[in-house]
């Protein structure tokens, strides 16, 4: 099934879209952070109001049928009002061919834009006359490019226009191509692999050949498919292809792909979205509600494997069906494949056949719904199926075809059984072994805030090792750890990035940190730096002695607040990787630091990755999780606030988390 928009999509779309040039922006609406759906209501006079929605990654479109705003508008769409609300939209651009749409707007004098970029992941950025980021969505740093608040915003590198491309530039572009020649159309143009195939079946050239291996007029024959096949954007038939009553793809103009599909025709191209999208954003994005949302990974693994076993049974019986009529009609079905054999023997062309099929006034023409030379076989309607028919094979052979593929489903309907069975063992294993439910346990526990100590009030973790590692939160929590507490048994690690805490480990017992214990400091250093903020993965560290580490400065020299003088060999730890956890221990003590130290020591993990959301509204998520498994007395233990203490600065998401955990 289709799961965004293509180019040519938003080419349609925005063509559409034209007429919404001076309407006026009444309201602004982002649904909550799971479907990010983000909705301008306009006003249009003469036409009343409507709706455009926006999932960034996956669609844009008109609707009537949006999805719920939150009571309480988030940030982001709080902002879009603040610059947008009550202008006028004054144009709707794509740029060049790519899924990147520029909407203009004018309040007074005020001349702002929205950019909306359609490839994954999806981002949607508020932009000055200036093209300088007000806000995005999400803001990220690519290579090269950073979309941030106060940047200005940079394209991604564009590929060629397949609108606009003249039949010397894809000669080039094919001389320099190591690819075959749809993989060259499907990347380099930007059309994406449906398109590239359907220009390749329109231009009656192979797909596979290589670019090297193109003729002058192959080229050509190409460079008219394109122009062909992109001309039809100005006479769409939007439509959604449906396969055994399922939406497959939503299409603005027919291909030679879907001739066999199921259709269902709209009057604007934004209709069709709307019905193709409306219902898959929803199922994609909500969370399940009911007892869909209470099954366990095998229950889920076993509807799965039902659906697949009717899917393979349907479709083994179809091809069966299929075969057999071949049979049945054997006698009219080689006469058929015997004329048209005889024809192209005798010099006829192809378009010669098809011209005498269709005005032939005989029963068997009429059976014949379609003929594809560039595959040498026809589509027949018999017994109230479409079969299709490869002219250069026997009746038997073509009947064989389809015995071969009922074989092949045959296969996988028996492994899809086999796995079945296995699934339901699994489950009738699970169902013996469970354990009372975890509810009880924190019952029994009657818990208790944990008894404070002196390093809760820094950052902090316990090593794999079992060592205690100690960070500050500023520069006033850096002066005191190494004041009060950095001994000369201990390690000082630090990373020189802004923000980066002063991080040291405690060598209880005066024995040799263990390397480990020293890489897990590293990440810990680097994590709560500024490298988290601006989305990085990995970032330098260094570890020194104590005695290595002092405020006095050199003559003429100043250290500020937090800050240290390094004396002496530093010891360097590159490209350390960015790691923190949140987890609960079976002592159900709330516990955070990197991955493999979170994992040493506690049962309930949470694995963190930059991302989104800030540092309340990741706890919050986090907190809930806690509360489903453990029922609300984890409160005690693991509040919203004591968990945000764990999380670095910055925007968070949630990468992973055990299979104990919802």
């Amino acid at each position: 099934m289709k799961r965004e928009m293509t180019s040519i999509d938003v080419a349609v779309m925005v063509s559409e879209l034209q007429h919404l040039a001076g309407a006026r922006i009444e309201k602004i609406y982002k649904s909550d952070d799971v479907t990010e759906q983000i909705r301008l209501n306009l006003y249009l006079f003469g036409e009343g109001r409507c709706d455009l929605v926006i999932d960034p990654g996956i669609d844009m479109h008109l609707t009537s049928h949006p999805l719920p705003s939150p009571r309480l508008p988030p940030t982001f769409a709080m902002t879009l009002r603040k610059y947008l609300s009550h202008g006028r939209i004054v144009s709707i651009e794509q740029h060049e061919f790519d899924r990147i749409i520029e909407i203009g707007t004018m309040r007074g004098e005020a001349v702002n834009s929205l950019i909306i970029e359609l490839f994954p992941p999806g981002n949607v950025i508020l932009a000055n006359h200036e093209h300088r980021i007000i806000l995005p969505l999400h803001p990220v740093t690519f290579r090269g490019r950073r979309i941030r608040s106060g940047e200005i915003y940079k394209l991604p590198d564009m590929q060629l226009n397949p609108v606009k491309i003249t039949s010397d530039e894809l000669s080039t572009l094919f001389s320099e191509s190591s690819a075959n020649l749809v993989k060259t159309l499907a990347t380099n143009l930007n059309m994406g692999g449906i398109i590239a195939e359907e220009v390749c079946s329109v231009s009656g050239v192979d797909k596979n050949l290589d670019c090297s291996d193109l003729s002058d007029e192959m080229t050509r024959a190409v460079h008219r498919g394109i122009v062909e096949l992109f001309g039809r954007i100005h006479d769409p038939k939007p439509h959604i292809t449906y396969l055994d009553e399922k939406k497959v793809d939503v299409l603005p103009f027919e291909i030679f792909r879907y001739a066999d599909y199921e259709k269902r025709y709209f009057d604007t191209f934004n209709e069709a979205l709307d019905e193709f999208f409306g219902a898959l954003v929803e199922q994609q994005k909500r969370p399940p509600e009911g007892p869909e949302a209470k099954k366990s990974p095998l229950e889920h693994r076993l509807s799965q494997q039902e659906d697949a076993i009717l899917k393979f049974k349907r479709e083994k019986s179809d091809l069966e069906a299929k075969a057999e009529t071949i049979y049945t009609h054997y006698q009219l079905i080689d006469e058929l494949l015997a004329a048209i054999g005889s024809a192209l023997a005798n010099g006829r062309g192809w378009d010669e056949i098809i011209s005498i099929m269709k005005q032939a006034d005989h029963p068997t023409a009429r059976m014949i719904k379609r003929i594809d030379p560039h595959k040498k076989a026809l589509t027949m309607e018999l017994g109230g199926m479409d079969i299709l028919l490869e002219i250069e094979k026997t009746v038997p052979q073509n009947a064989q075809v389809y015995y071969d593929k009922s074989k092949k489903i045959g296969s996988k309907l028996s492994g899809a059984m086999r796995a079945l069975e296995s699934t339901r063992e699994l489950m009738e294993k699970e169902a013996k072994e469970a354990k009372p439910v975890r509810e009880s346990k924190i019952k029994t526990l009657a818990l208790k805030r944990p008894k404070s100590r002196w390093y809760h009030q820094f950052r902090w973790f316990m090593s794999s090792d079992g060592l205690l590692v100690v960070g500050g939160r500023d520069a006033t929590s850096n002066e005191e750890i190494v004041k009060k507490y950095l001994e000369k048994r201990d390690i000082f690690v630090h990373t020189q990035a802004p923000g980066a805490p002063v991080t040291i480990i405690k060598a209880d017992g005066g024995g040799q940190v263990p390397e480990q214990t020293i890489a897990e400091a590293a990440q810990f250093a680097v994590s709560y730096s500024s490298i988290w903020k601006e989305s990085q993965y990995t970032g330098d560290c260094y570890w020194v002695h104590p005695d290595q580490v002092s405020k006095t400065p050199e003559h003429g020299e100043f250290v500020a607040k937090g800050a240290f003088i390094i004396r002496g060999k530093r010891n360097y730890l590159r490209n350390v990787s960015i790691s923190l956890a949140i987890g609960i221990t079976d002592e159900m003590e709330l516990i955070g630091g990197p991955v493999s130290a979170v994992k040493k020591h506690a049962g309930y993990v949470i694995e963190i990755a930059p991302g989104r959301f800030n540092q309340n509204d990741l706890a919050k998520k986090i907190y809930r999780i806690y509360s489903e498994a453990f029922g609300r007395s984890i409160k005690v233990v693991a509040s919203p606030d004591q968990i945000a203490r764990f999380l670095p600065p910055g925007g968070s998401e949630i990468r992973s988390k055990t299979p104990d955990l919802p």
